[in-house]
C-alpha cells in the first residue's frame, strides 16, 4: 500500500482491529520511508456476481448503484457514515449468502428494503416508493398501515 504523504510503496501493519461487528478490518499502517501514520479499511466485496435487470438485460454486481439508491433513502436522516457501511455490509453480506451467480434486481430490492425496514422506516417508505413504482398517496398509506401492523 502506497503512503498517501510521499507514495513511498511500502508501508508496514502496526495494529488491525475489526469493526462494524466483523463485517471490516481496520489496520493502522505505517510508512517505511517517512513514518507517516495512517488507517485503512478492508471490507467484503461481492465477486462474479451477475445481476439480471426487470427487462432481461443482465450486467455485473454494482456496489455503486445500492450505495446512491440508499444515499437517496436515507438523506437528511440521522445516521453516522459507520452505520452507513454497517447497513451497506449487512446488506451485501445478505445477497452473498443467497450463493448464486445470478441474482435479480427484484431480490437485490428486497434485501435492500428488509434491511432498511430494521434501521429507519422513513427510508424505508422512501426507498419502497421508487422500489414498488408507489403512484398516489393511498400506495404510501398502505405500506406505513404494514409497518405499523408490524409493531
Amino acid at each position: 500500500m502506497k503512503c498517501p504523504l510521499c507514495q513511498y510503496p511500502d508501508t508496514k501493519v502496526v495494529d488491525s482491529r475489526v469493526v462494524n461487528e466483523g463485517l471490516s478490518i481496520r489496520r493502522r499502517r505505517e510508512c517505511l520511508k517517512c513514518e507517516f501514520r495512517f488507517s485503512t479499511y478492508e471490507e467484503m466485496e461481492i465477486l462474479d456476481l451477475t445481476v439480471v435487470k426487470r427487462d432481461g438485460v443482465k450486467e455485473a454486481y454494482n456496489r455503486e448503484k445500492i450505495i446512491r439508491g440508499l444515499r437517496r433513502a436515507l438523506e437528511k436522516r440521522p445516521m453516522t457514515e459507520i452505520d452507513f457501511r454497517k447497513l451497506l455490509n449487512l446488506i451485501e453480506l445478505d445477497i452473498q449468502t443467497l450463493k448464486k451467480p445470478e441474482i435479480s434486481t427484484d431480490v437485490i430490492g428486497e434485501v435492500v428494503m428488509n434491511r432498511l425496514q430494521e434501521f429507519d422506516q422513513v427510508a424505508y417508505i422512501r426507498f419502497a416508493s421508487v422500489y414498488r413504482c408507489f403512484e398516489d398517496v393511498a400506495s404510501f398509506e398502505k405500506e406505513i398501515r404494514k409497518l405499523i401492523k408490524q409493531k
